[in-house]
């Protein structure tokens, strides 16, 4: 059951120009740089036509070539985890999924996850946005049983991948010990040759380190695959069994994954409630589905973000978290988005940043720079912790002493609120995604919101949200040039500042 203070809000009003409006310097910027209420009440029905489309793809048996890729698995996939649980629990794929979590939480101190791509990335959003900001540093006592989490394979930068293997060499040296056990997450990447590159290193070193013959390898890394992957082969040579492999659905593209076990098994290592999690998401699907458009936040980011894009001229998109626990959830939308609408010589160019942060040098460019950004605000109204007051000091150099009865929290809102007031002045477009605080159901909403408002956004521009055509002929000619690449000697390694 989802409580009306759990809800998602998309507050767009001031993205919008006020007709009638009296005149003003300020209010006739207003006029020509924000959007038409008339223009977006246009825009309701179109929406509407995309969500029954989006609604009829779930049940196409047969997709006409020129509608392929359709892969439209994620829309039901959270109810459908769900369902499953209810009557198979641990046969489930949630069962499954918790089954392997627990094993490497009882097993070892680190887990490694290795992959690239939306599933990936998902789970990296979920995973920062709810656990403890320095999770990592603290001592195994304080992460209640909890392993440390690193996340590898989404770059092939070779110092990067050897200070992991460094670390894991010096701190994990007794296979006999708990503390210094590590365990894997092996993700299925696609045609990603970093992932696949970072985990045959990997591998190596576990192997290395448990032994190339023993059996706790097949414990202790954990393969998440399609039915088609080169990992799950890999896999099937190295000895698993079908059930070991947790599966990756084959309708649900890799962008659109963070639900399936590539972004919930990083989640339930790390503790989360990933029930609650796939919860919030099947009620942002049912909200989607139900609710009309003054009421539909998926349909109101879509419509709203297709106007600043495709007519207002706003093309960059400018993702601004107002806590760095949602910085890994911008860079999971950057992909999403980039990968769905920027097709055909269009779409937008997204932009992650973390305010106040990085107004350092961002404010003046929102402000005074190219009329071709437009701000969705990631707002979060209760914080974690209690708010602490910033008290008196004896030195008053800093003049603080003025706000003593203030808090972080009121310094922070003071800002948010300046910030949305020199937009509105300067007619700079800025809209907020309100979150109720951050929970495993609200994160759950967020994500599911983001990758359905996608969908949506791409159809309203006459473009295929699934697939990337592009990212093939960019790994085809990254293949050819290494192919031409001279092999190495055994044993030499190349020096890359000579070039050869």
């Amino acid at each position: 059951m989802q409580l009306p203070d759990e809800t998602i809000e998309y507050r767009y009003d001031r993205l919008l120009a006020r007709p009638g409006e009296p005149w003003t310097p300020a209010a006739e910027l207003r006029a020509r740089h924000l959007l038409s209420p008339d223009r977006l009440d246009a825009l309701k029905q179109p929406a509407a036509a995309v969500r029954s489309r989006v609604i009829a793809e779930r049940e196409l048996g047969s997709v006409p070539d020129k509608d392929r890729p359709l892969q439209p698995g994620f829309l039901d996939l959270p109810q459908k985890l769900l369902d499953g649980y209810r009557r198979k629990q641990e046969a489930s794929d949630i069962g499954r999924i918790l089954r392997a979590a627990a094993r490497l939480r009882d097993t070892v101190d680190r887990v490694v996850v290795v992959g690239s791509g939306g599933g990936v990335m998902g789970g990296r959003a979920v995973v920062d946005a709810l656990s403890h900001a320095h999770h990592n540093e603290l001592p195994a006592k304080l992460r209640l049983g909890k392993p440390r989490l690193t996340f590898a394979g989404d770059t092939l930068d070779h110092d990067a991948l050897q200070d992991l293997l460094e670390l894991i060499e010096n701190t994990c040296i007794d296979p006999d010990m708990p503390e210094e056990r590590w365990g894997v997450i092996a993700v299925d990447s696609g045609d990603a040759l970093e992932a696949a590159a970072a985990l045959r290193a990997v591998r190596a070193e576990s192997a290395k380190f448990y032994g190339p013959k023993s059996g706790v390898l097949r414990q202790l890394v954990v393969p998440v695959a399609g039915p088609r992957a080169k990992l799950r082969d890999l896999c099937r040579a190295d000895g698993y069994a079908e059930d070991d492999i947790l599966p990756v659905p084959d309708d649900v593209g890799g962008r659109f994954g963070a639900f399936t076990a590539a972004g919930l098994l990083p989640a339930a290592v790390a503790g989360l409630d990933i029930r609650a999690l796939l919860l919030g998401a099947a009620a942002m699907t049912r909200r989607f589905l139900e609710e009309p458009f003054d009421r539909n936040p998926v349909l109101q980011h879509a419509a709203v973000n297709h106007l600043l894009t495709e007519e207002a001229g706003k093309p960059v998109r400018v993702w601004a978290a107002w806590t760095r626990r949602l910085e890994a959830a911008g860079w999971w939308y950057e992909q999403l988005v980039g990968g769905s609408l920027g097709k055909q010589g269009r779409g937008p160019t997204p932009v992650t940043a973390v305010f106040p942060r990085d107004l350092a040098g961002r404010g003046q460019a929102l402000l005074e720079g190219p009329r071709d950004k437009a701000v969705t605000n990631l707002v979060v109204k209760g914080g974690k912790h209690p708010p602490a007051a910033l008290g008196m000091a004896d030195r008053n150099e800093d003049d603080l002493n003025q706000f003593s009865r203030k808090g972080l929290p009121d310094l922070l809102d003071a800002a948010a609120k300046g910030c949305g007031e020199a937009w509105w002045d300067a007619a700079r477009p800025a809209a907020e995604i309100v979150l109720p605080g951050l929970t495993d159901h609200v994160v759950g909403q967020l994500l599911q919101m983001l990758m359905l408002s996608a969908v949506v956004e791409a159809r309203l521009g006459g473009v295929n949200p699934y697939g990337e055509p592009a990212a093939d002929g960019l790994r085809a000619a990254t293949l050819r040039h290494l192919k031409a690449t001279p092999n190495l000697p055994k044993g030499e390694a190349r020096d890359a500042t000579k070039g050869g």
